[in-house]
């Protein structure tokens, strides 16, 4: 069964969703929808054979699914719209700005029958499936903490923080390492830009059943472009760097032991074993391709996304939970899923 997608809001992301589902042999007809005309008009240079619309109520009839890739704060309303109107729908991070919009698009889609996926590409990145194999399998022994940075010199925006621009893909990938969603964050962080809300922010998730804490640093002002997520077991460590396209993924065999006692005239001591360093063979594909397809695929048969409104809903409790942690001084606050069980799987094809 062909599909119909329109893409709504075709700036700087979704011009590279209408590039994707333009290129897939499932889509029979792409549809770009965008209020203003200088954006259609130059994304439709590029893609002729695309229908242009400019708005979601204009292309209802044109299409089966939505992409939808307008600025966070609409999200709820565009997205809402499609699925009343029976359109399975895609939506980039954050899903909502809040967890009661987030919420009821979840109910929504669950009462109208349709597809709802959280555009979280790094769910379908191959070198992060294969952390997760690594940590979820115990290669790496015990666990003690995950660390992930995601830094650069911008790019600014006036809508959102750092936290719920940059570390909601963080967020998404330690939920898919550790297969489990944090029990508590804390959160802080610094305005240096005036008229912006935090562009500097580090945020700590707490995973009480697997004892493990990960923490993310956010940054707008920073002058190294930096996407690396390490992951410390108790015999191996590992560290997935998406900036590094040769090896993105680094394993290595080293780590500390402790030993002492009586024996040791009460004295503790650390020893270290340093071996070698691999880099595992990853089919690696483009993320957004994989989420794409993995979108059609659900729309034609009814079947679970690997990054479904759930998983949506999940990234946007913690960053919501960050922001009550930012405005009090760092606390941890638990976070709130609206009385859903909500598992995470892990996304290994």
């Amino acid at each position: 069964m062909s599909m119909r997608v329109g893409i709504v809001g075709c700036g700087y992301w979704g011009s590279k969703h209408v590039r994707v589902f333009s290129n897939l042999p499932e889509v029979s007809q792409v549809v770009i929808i965008d209020g203003r005309p200088d954006i259609r008009a130059a994304v439709g240079a590029d893609f002729p054979d695309a229908l242009q619309r400019g708005s979601l109520t204009e292309a209802l009839d044109d299409i089966d699914a939505i992409v939808v890739a307008t600025p966070p704060e609409t999200h709820f309303d565009v997205t809402a719209e499609a699925i009343t109107a029976g359109k399975h729908a895609l939506v980039e991070k954050p899903m909502a700005t809040n967890t009661t919009d987030g919420l009821e698009l979840v109910r929504l889609a669950e009462a109208t029958g349709v597809v709802l996926a959280a555009g979280h590409t790094f769910a379908y990145n191959a070198a992060v499936w294969k952390l997760a194999e690594l940590v979820q399998s115990g290669e790496l022994g015990k666990l003690h903490f995950l660390d992930a940075d995601r830094l650069n010199l911008g790019l600014y925006r006036p809508d959102v923080n750092v936290l719920w621009d940059l570390a909601a893909h963080d967020v998404s990938i330690t939920t898919t390492v550790l297969g489990a969603i944090p029990d508590t964050v804390s959160a802080w962080g610094a305005r240096h830009s005036a008229g912006f809300a935090e562009d500097v922010a580090t945020l700590r998730m707490r995973f009480s059943h697997q004892e493990v804490e990960s923490t993310v640093r956010a940054s707008w002002l920073d002058p190294v472009k930096v996407r690396r997520t390490t992951a410390v077991g108790s015999q191996k460590m590992a560290v997935y760097d998406d900036v590094d396209i040769d090896a993105r993924l680094r394993v290595f065999e080293m780590g500390r032991s402790m030993r002492g006692g009586p024996g040791f005239g009460g004295r503790l001591e650390v020893t270290y074993h340093n071996g070698e360093t691999s880099v595992p063979a990853i089919d690696f594909q483009e993320p957004l391709q994989l989420e794409a397809a993995d979108f059609l695929r659900c729309c034609r048969t009814g079947a679970t996304p690997m990054a479904d409104g759930k998983a949506g809903l999940a990234v946007v409790a913690v960053l919501e939970a960050s922001d009550r942690s930012l405005a009090e001084n760092g606390m941890p606050v638990p976070v709130d899923l609206a009385g859903l069980h909500l598992e995470p799987r892990l996304a290994v094809a």
